[in-house]
């Protein structure tokens, strides 16, 4: 627990929220309810050990604060996250309840060790360390099983280092919900391309295989799709795009809009996920981002999504 004041606000409320949820008990030293409930509050913020972080406001003194939360009692607590307020309560309620109300809004304790396991990973991705980081990433899964983060850089890790069957078996429960995050249906397709590609005969054929059939016929929508697939398999991507943007072009809707959905996969694939900046080419398999948030803010390939998803809007126009 610790005291702000308007100097302070900025940073030990809206900057800390941005990375823990912020309880801001507005009080005064006269109130009796407010003495009442301090104590229990503090016991709670040493029980839920990280999991918020607990201000404390004079509003006698800190008078701009108070009217700008606009408090008419105390004690008022509210709580803050992302630099905004987003619940609170007044009066001096009891223990049972403000669990409740605090259980609703801060993470659980598994949810902390899920967050910490994906940044240690990172960390150990970043020193090459690929084995311990899937250990990470697996302990941090157990610890939290609904935080798809940590599913998503599990299963795309495991597929990276070619553990398909426990990948699947990761994205099992993903692809079993109504809607499907995009994300999980582009490593299954990525898993589809790679399964093809060790397993069908046509997956070991040479480009050239391929190449003999289309000239023949420019409208052998298989023969343009099975290259896309073992080029995908290959992490050729931009490769596998340009085919499978040709059969857009000229039959949208053939297979059930398979290439479509495949390209789509493919740019979800190489899209960095929001503020985990993608590697170089060449420090990852087949250019799937591995290194963690240590990775340089430059990223060649957000240019090559944009350019490429332009390329599927006008084909599909």
């Amino acid at each position: 627990m610790i005291d702000v004041t308007l100097k302070t606000f900025e940073s030990e409320v809206v900057a800390a929220s941005l990375q823990t949820p912020v309880l801001v008990d507005f009080w005064a030293p006269w109130c009796g309810p407010c003495k009442a409930l301090s104590p229990v509050l503090e016991k709670l913020e040493a029980e839920y050990a990280g999991r918020f972080k607990l201000v404390k406001i004079n509003s006698d003194e800190e008078q701009q604060i108070a009217a700008a939360f606009g408090i008419r009692s105390i004690p008022t607590c509210i709580l803050v996250k992302g630099g905004q307020p987003v619940d609170g309560f007044m009066g001096a309620v009891p223990e049972g309840q403000l669990r409740q109300f605090l259980d609703k809004h801060v993470p659980s304790a598994g949810a902390l060790q899920a967050e910490a396991g994906r940044d240690e990973a990172d960390a150990l991705l970043d020193a090459g360390d690929t084995d311990a980081a899937l250990a990470h990433l697996k302990a941090a899964l157990a610890a939290d099983p609904g935080n798809d983060d940590a599913r998503f850089d599990y299963a795309r890790l495991l597929i990276v280092t070619g553990a398909l069957d426990e990948a699947q078996a990761v994205l099992a429960e993903p692809l079993a919900r109504e809607p499907k995050a995009l994300r999980f249906l582009a490593l299954a397709a990525w898993l589809d391309a790679i399964a093809f590609a060790q397993t069908d005969p046509r997956g070991q054929w040479a480009p050239a295989q391929f190449d003999d059939l289309i000239a023949q016929n420019k409208r052998d929508f298989a023969a343009r799709y099975n290259k896309a697939r073992v080029l995908t398999a290959a992490g050729e991507w931009t490769q596998a795009m340009d085919e499978l943007l040709e059969i857009v072009m000229r039959d949208k809707a053939w297979n059930e809009e398979a290439a479509r959905k495949l390209y789509v996969a493919i740019l979800e694939l190489l899209t960095p996920p929001p503020g985990k900046p993608a590697a170089a080419p060449g420090q990852s398999a087949g250019g799937i981002e591995l290194t963690g948030k240590a990775a340089s803010t430059q990223d060649p390939r957000v240019e090559l999504v944009s350019a490429y998803r332009r390329k599927l809007s006008m084909a599909l126009h």
